[in-house]
């Protein structure tokens, strides 16, 4: 090295300049830090073993006496006495905080120019190390800093117990240094004020904000392009929205002679997984989602009842609930409907609960089956009678059956059955041979499906169970976030209750009504006690072991929406979200024709676009769904990384953990590696933008997943996912904005 020995300069001009002593501070414990993370010890650290080259610059020389970390010394006194520990004397061994004593030494001389002890002997040097209080560098030199003085008088404590873990304590104790940095260093957990003041401000440039809005931009753009080709609500055809379905199905109860008006009703459109599945194992072609889907692919069920429809279930999590479906509330109420029609208004099922007691009039009229098989659009001269085998919900003294020919599918032999109670049509179904009888076999998952759902289970069950027995520790311990949880959990309820308020069945009877609003505030309020438990176990463990994973996350709560790294997140977590939805959309439903296979089943919707209200609330569940996934991807991510060695390690294991819960999507060899392909680059987020930035990113991948994607204004199911495509937009846009507002010019300038 060309320069000279540290002691040979303080020889020379004593003590260094306050900034330069600053400088060659840092130097010395970013260099002791690197040795002692690779397992070195030095032994015979003093100012002769450090070199100042011709740029200034202090390197750590002459590992002569270097040991392993933990290894086995004897109990040999190896070193220069001036800067030997007190336990080195004793023969316990060198450490780390004995190389940390050393540094002090070299620390004080540094800002001092004076040796902190001095003896002529082996035994004196013992001595006054074991001994004598070092003097204070504030009373030998003027001016300088107190955090210096703390920093060297805690490095030289005689209780190796009471100096510094690391070296990098040591650096982020210095003035200027990383408070943060400093108490994980010190083994201690900062607190969330700290956490939310700790980092610079690491915006990103100008020219990389503005790519990432415009790549999330096009991203959708081509996303709603593609969108129409993978969705089943555009192959199978579908140009009715809700409302004339609704119309349509009451025109055919009307046909059938039951014109009175219903005291409630509901309706849903909802893809056919029975029939699509059906489709996938029997037509290999790459056209067979193309042709003959239109009149099974979907279906739009609408019931009513001459009571309100009051639903019983409000288990359903962070959804919109209670909703009307085909069970509930149980159909066992006289003058109950149900009818289910194709895209195009004809009938598929027909489900009619007769009264109770029969009034007497006579002979029962023969019943005429031909209204249903004209509101089924098909001709009855091609069916023939056979014998009945469905047998209807309620009760009927009539039944009939017939098979004939599938109107879109030729030779596809399809079975009418049909019931009557006193000469009035009570039941019509229209099965194919993927129907399923749904009530004798109460679970017809596959494996993969129930996996998937027993993977979703463990997620939420540790989250619940681990986060309560974490939660009370860390309470307990003083630890826990009570602030922060408490947002979130109202968070949570806010968003529980909106999509209660819009997408929850509502009646106008306020008796039913004030059932419903009970059971929605308790399902809201249980689901914010989960969160806060959630949140209340799992931030500590998130603030000690990975602390810049709240930053943002913590200055969001504290209500910094134009925080500049608050919007950074938002972009990074939008344009992230943008990509993993068009791969787990269009790209994943494509590559199968890339590698020369039939294309997968076309895509549902989570969200029904038939109805304002029920769209709405969809777009609203993304948020709530987003908080339970992400806080338990982060959760399981903080406790593997404590048991392996390796942060990727860590994130890998956690990304094909959460890839199973598509163990049920087929085709699985296309699925699962793209599912750990998204679930991986969420955890590469999570790890290096934070939590903010992956619940944006989640949130926004469901946004896109939601609703059908089309660039067509003209068809009734164009809004929703326009709005959706709207609000990741939105968050792209103000990401950008807020990251590039104050400091851009200088970063730019910078750039230059």
């Amino acid at each position: 090295v060309d320069g000279e020995d540290l002691a040979s300069l303080l020889r020379r001009i004593g003590g260094l300049p306050q900034a330069k002593a600053l400088e060659i501070a840092r130097q010395l414990c970013a260099g002791l830090s690197a040795a002692h993370e690779r397992g070195v010890l030095h032994r015979d650290l003093k100012p002769a073993n450090i070199m100042v080259d011709g740029r200034g610059r202090a390197r750590i020389m002459d590992f002569g006496l270097a040991v392993a970390v933990g290894g086995d010394a004897g109990t040999d006194i190896a070193g220069t006495p001036a800067y030997m520990a007190p336990e080195l004397f004793a023969g316990k061994g060198a450490s780390v905080r004995s190389d940390l004593y050393a540094l002090g030494l070299v620390l004080f001389e540094l800002y001092t120019g004076r040796h902190t002890f001095d003896a002529a002997t082996m035994a004196g040097y013992r001595q006054k190390h074991s001994e004598e209080i070092p003097a204070s560098p504030s009373a030998l030199v003027a001016g300088i800093d107190p955090a210096v003085e703390r920093a060297i008088l805690r490095c030289v404590e005689k209780d190796p117990q009471m100096r510094p873990a690391s070296a990098a304590q040591v650096a982020a104790a210095l003035p200027g240094g990383d408070p943060l940095a400093a108490a994980l260093a010190a083994g201690e957990t900062p607190s969330p004020e700290m956490v939310a003041a700790a980092g610079s401000e690491d915006r990103l440039s100008p020219a990389i904000a503005r790519g990432l809005a415009a790549a999330a931009a096009a991203v959708m753009l081509i996303h709603a392009l593609l969108a129409p080709r993978i969705s089943v609500l555009p192959l199978a055809g579908s140009e009715k929205s809700g409302e004339v379905l609704r119309v349509r199905a009451r025109d055919i109860l009307a046909g059938l002679g039951m014109p009175e008006r219903p005291a409630d009703w509901a309706g849903t459109l909802a893809p056919e997984p029975d029939f699509l599945e059906w489709v996938a194992g029997q037509d290999s072609s790459r056209e067979r989602w193309s042709h003959g889907i239109s009149r099974d692919g979907l279906s739009y069920t609408y019931r009513e009842s001459s009571a309100p429809l009051v639903p019983e279930d409000f288990t359903g999590g962070p959804f919109p609930s209670p909703l009307v479906t085909e069970s509930d509330p149980p159909p066992v109420r006289t003058g109950m409907k149900e009818v289910i029609l194709d895209p195009e208004g004809r009938l598929k099922a027909l489900h009619i609960v007769p009264a109770q007691v029969e009034k007497p009039s006579g002979p029962a009229p023969s019943a005429d089956w031909s209204p249903l098989f004209r509101a089924a659009g098909l001709d009855v001269s091609l069916f023939r009678p056979v014998a009945p085998r469905w047998s209807p919900r309620s009760y009927a003294d009539v039944r009939a059956a017939w098979e004939g020919p599938h109107p879109e599918r030729p030779g596809l032999t399809m079975r009418v059955e049909a019931a009557a109670a006193h000469g009035r049509p009570v039941s019509f179904l229209w099965l194919g041979p993927w129907s399923r009888p749904s009530r004798d076999i109460p679970d017809s998952r596959s494996a993969g499906a129930k996996a998937a759902d027993l993977v979703w289970t463990l997620i939420l069950m540790s989250l619940l169970f681990g986060g309560a027995w974490m939660a009370r520790r860390n309470l307990r311990a003083g630890r826990g976030d009570r602030r922060g949880a408490a947002r979130l959990a109202a968070v949570m309820v806010i968003l529980q209750l909106s999509m209660w308020a819009l997408g929850a069945h509502h009646v106008s009877n306020p008796l039913p009504e004030l059932d419903i609003f009970t059971l929605g505030l308790a399902n809201a309020l249980l689901l914010g006690v989960f969160f806060w438990v959630a949140y209340a176990a799992l931030e500590p463990f998130m603030r000690r072991h990975w602390p810049r994973m709240l930053i943002s996350w913590t200055r969001l709560l504290a209500g910094g929406w134009k925080d500049p790294l608050v919007g950074r997140d938002l972009l990074v977590g939008a344009s992230a979200g943008a990509l993993i939805g068009i791969v787990m959309g269009p790209i994943r439903r494509f590559i199968p024709g890339w590698i020369g296979e039939p294309p997968p089943i076309p895509r549902g919707m989570t969200g029904d676009p038939s109805s304002v209200r029920s769209a709405l609330a969809w777009l609203i569940h993304p948020p709530a769904a987003s908080l339970a996934w992400v806080l338990g991807l982060v959760m399981f991510l903080v406790l593997v990384r404590r048991i392996v060695r390796f942060e990727w390690i860590a994130a890998i294991i956690v990304a094909l953990f959460f890839s199973a819960n598509y163990l049920g999507t087929p085709p699985l060899h296309v699925t699962l590696p793209v599912v750990a392909v998204t679930t991986g680059l969420l955890v590469v987020v999570a790890i290096r933008f934070g939590l903010l930035a992956a619940l944006v990113c989640q949130t926004c991948s469901l946004w896109l997943g939601a609703f059908v994607m089309t660039p067509d204004p003209s068809t009734w199911y164009f809004y929703p996912g326009a709005i959706a495509i709207g609000l990741v937009l939105a968050l792209a846009l103000w990401g950008l904005h807020t990251t590039t507002a104050s400091g851009g010019g200088a970063v730019a300038a910078q750039e230059r």
